[in-house]
């Protein structure tokens, strides 16, 4: 089976390639979601939410890894499904970001992970459905 997305439109940030995007930094790291014109009526409402959830093609990562050492976990290798590696077998991005700003068919994000001119496939509201004092987080809790 062959799936096809067509993007709705691409990132604007700070970083150039995988390698110059600093985790410790991406909190803070402000930038774009520019849609193409045609999408404008479909982010009517979206401005009255305070995040949202991305998802991006991962087009400049050319190969996939079934397992990864997340950072800041020293000494520690997951299947990359119980990571957020990009080197997955199809190389899609889920992030949130926090809404500082909608102008038209341009997003104006913080918090954002993704590289500048990544195809955006979709964008949604951040919709929180489960308590975080009933969620579990995996290895992340031994950090």
């Amino acid at each position: 089976m062959t799936i096809t997305y067509t993007p709705i439109g691409r990132i604007r940030s700070p970083y150039d390639s995988p390698a110059d995007v600093v985790h410790d930094d991406v909190d803070e790291t402000t930038g774009k979601i520019v849609l193409e014109d045609e999408y404008e009526a479909g982010l009517d409402g979206l401005e009255e939410f305070s995040h949202v959830v991305v998802f991006a093609h991962l087009d400049e990562i050319d190969e996939y890894r079934l397992t990864a050492r997340p950072p800041h976990a020293d000494d520690l290798e997951v299947g990359v499904f119980a990571t957020r590696s990009p080197h997955r077998p199809n190389p899609l991005a889920q992030t949130t970001v926090e809404l500082l700003e909608r102008d038209g068919t341009t997003l104006h994000v913080r918090g954002l992970d993704l590289v500048d001119g990544t195809p955006v496939v979709d964008v949604k509201p951040y919709v929180g459905s489960i308590d975080d004092e009933d969620a579990s987080f995996g290895w992340l809790e031994d950090l």
